[in-house]
């Protein structure tokens, strides 16, 4: 390998047949650029996809209501279901040792008003635990507690953009606002990882909402994490308990989703990593395809390097050389032109990603990117690669026989 003859023989062998060589090694160049950016392409969609839940704990799960579809329990299909405080108690005791966080929601939506500026919000009342569950930043301030809960305060801790919106330049926590035409003192500002939108949004009270509206105790929604100490089989064990104790509570047929549907996000990162595998898995199976066509290419190349240089190698062992010094020449070009044209097409994949990646950013994809791991895989299929597309020729080469050989024209 050290040996600089036989180096100046691989260097003179590919000057002579330049035009050869690019396009042998431009094959596995672009087999190894195509399996870089499919890989990164499935990345991307990863991130996308996880992206969109980044603004809530990936333990959380939503109790939800709707019109059943199904007659059950003495009740007509087309009923209307409706969640009350009591159910949050209701699953709160049945659940001690399961739930982490929980909050009920209650939405709705405002006009707000702050001196000449107003704008239109749409509101969710919760409850304190609701800060954990939505992975709420408050940058200013403090979010809800208890003790605005207790005492229905008219408190709110609203987005980034309402506080731009409404307030400009002016520190908002303590003002009053007008949230249509009754006045809440701003107790906090907050962030959201999600888009804009998600910080055109107001959290109050869920009690003082409930009151606002008719002194009622019903329920939009019930949001909770689970035990974060749970694996996805315990997470999607618990939310199938969750489901059939809230069905049999409000006589709802097992299987009818659209009276109460318990959607899990273990579930759905499931789906998504099981998705995702599949694709990484075609992006893998496609490049390795094209590989194998550039490893093909080579080996093609190299037999008829093998048969244009028979009568070198006759008169090599001729002088003595063995046939291990004759595989190994063969396969040291081989893999030189493998390893060269598949770093080439690497380097270029990379620059591509680290020039576009980080600029993509859309709901459905974000970031293409290869980890370390990635890189160092290829590196090591590119030797495998070179070792391969060069055996055959190499072992043929090793077992022409000198007087065979020298008679070749």
């Amino acid at each position: 390998m050290f040996d600089r003859d036989v180096w100046q023989e691989i260097f003179n062998t590919l000057k002579t047949n330049k035009l050869r060589t690019f396009l042998t090694g431009f094959s596995v160049g672009w087999a190894i650029f195509i399996l870089v950016m499919l890989l990164a392409s499935v990345n991307g969609m990863q991130n996308g996809f996880v992206g969109q839940f980044n603004d809530d704990a990936t333990n959380s799960i939503f109790v939800r209501t709707g019109t059943t579809a199904k007659a059950y329990g003495g009740f007509e299909a087309g009923r209307r279901v409706q969640l009350k405080n009591d159910d949050l108690e209701y699953i709160k005791q049945s659940f001690p040792k399961d739930i982490e966080y929980i909050s009920a929601r209650y939405y709705s939506n405002t006009t707000a008003r702050y001196k000449e500026e107003t704008g239109s919000y749409s509101v969710q009342a919760t409850h304190p635990d609701h800060q954990a569950i939505e992975k709420t930043l408050v940058v200013a301030g403090r979010y809800i507690n208890e003790a605005d809960i207790v005492n229905k305060a008219k408190v709110a801790v609203i987005g980034r953009k309402v506080a731009e919106d409404l307030f400009k330049n002016e520190d908002a926590l303590g003002k009053f606002v007008e949230f249509n035409g009754l006045p809440f003192r701003v107790i906090g500002i907050f962030t959201d990882d999600g888009d804009d939108n998600a910080e055109r949004r107001i959290y109050a009270p869920i009690s003082t909402y409930q009151r606002i509206y008719g002194n009622t105790n019903e329920i939009a929604s019930i949001a909770l994490t689970y035990n974060p100490n749970y694996d996805l089989t315990e997470a999607l064990d618990f939310s199938e308990r969750l489901e059939i104790l809230m069905k049999r509570r409000h006589k709802i047929a097992p299987d009818d989703q659209a009276g109460l549907n318990v959607w899990n996000y273990a579930e759905a990162f499931n789906d998504i990593s099981s998705f995702t595998a599949v694709l990484k898995g075609i992006g893998i199976g496609v490049g390795f395809l094209i590989l194998i066509a550039g490893i093909v290419g080579i080996g093609n190349i190299m037999v008829f390097t093998i048969k244009e240089r028979t009568k070198e190698i006759g008169v090599r062992k001729a002088l003595g050389a063995r046939p291990i010094q004759i595989v190994n020449l063969v396969l040291l070009e081989s893999v030189f032109i493998t390893a060269i044209s598949g770093f080439v097409g690497l380097l270029f994949a990379w620059m591509i990603l680290a020039a576009i990646g980080p600029m993509i950013e859309t709901p459905a994809f974000s970031n293409p990117s290869v980890s370390l791991s990635v890189v160092v895989t290829a590196t090591i299929i590119l030797i495998i690669a070179g070792v391969l597309a060069g055996l055959l020729p190499a072992m043929k080469a090793a077992n022409v026989k000198p007087i065979v050989a020298l008679s070749d024209k």
